[in-house]
């Protein structure tokens, strides 16, 4: 699979892209179309783009997993300060740590985290499985629940 911003040119633009010059992208303006994002989505879908500018493969783990493990490329610091940033920190932090995991994530899953990262229901259930897949912790069954009925 190759990267979600094909494009180089588009992907150096939204890299020294402000908000309002990624959101006048065209592709930009597709994306947030074919996901159904608009103006009240409009600081989510910057740092989705500009984060996603330096992803160059769509793979299987998600970016958590990719920088943690038994022998993790991002320090367990450096994961709680990424926890705790916001705004163009956060996006900073983020786009370190993408060139950490060798540019390389799952896409799918990344943007789902971002669109929800600072939403007052889902943002810190998303930290927490951040925090899970960073550390590797085994997907367990609910008790009293088998593992062929998990989804």
């Amino acid at each position: 699979r190759q990267m979600c911003i094909r494009d180089r040119a588009l992907a150096a633009r939204l890299r020294r892209a402000g908000g309002i010059e990624a959101l006048a992208e065209p592709e930009v303006q597709a994306l947030a179309s074919s996901l159904g994002l608009g103006p009240a989505q409009a600081l989510g879908l910057i740092r989705l783009v500009q984060v996603l500018a330096e992803v160059r493969n769509d793979d299987r783990q998600s970016l958590a997993r990719r920088l943690g493990g038994a022998e993790p490329v991002l320090s367990p610091l450096r994961l709680q300060r990424l926890l705790r940033a916001r705004e163009e920190e956060f996006v900073t932090q983020l786009r370190r740590a993408v060139i950490m995991a060798d540019r390389s994530c799952n896409v799918a899953f990344l943007a789902r985290d971002l669109l929800v990262w600072d939403h007052p229901d889902w943002g810190d259930e998303t930290r927490a499985r951040w925090c899970f897949d960073y550390f590797g912790a085994a997907q367990t069954a609910a008790p009293g629940q088998s593992e062929e009925t998990e989804a």
